[in-house]
């Protein structure tokens, strides 16, 4: 299962689409844009407006 990847601007924590975090309770396949507006990075606490999509 092929996913994008995003990654915080601020301190680099990596979400994989097609990983999930399961540690946050986010499914493997969880396109970002699914994830809920009150989703923060776990390692800095940074919004979802901190990420940005790699490889675009």
């Amino acid at each position: 299962m092929a996913g994008s990847v995003w990654v915080c601007t601020v301190c680099g924590w990596i979400y994989d689409e097609s990983e999930g975090a399961s540690d946050l309770g986010i499914a493997p396949g969880t396109a970002f844009g699914d994830i809920p507006e009150g989703f923060v990075c776990p390692e800095c606490q940074a919004g979802k407006d901190a990420f940005e999509q790699m490889g675009v």
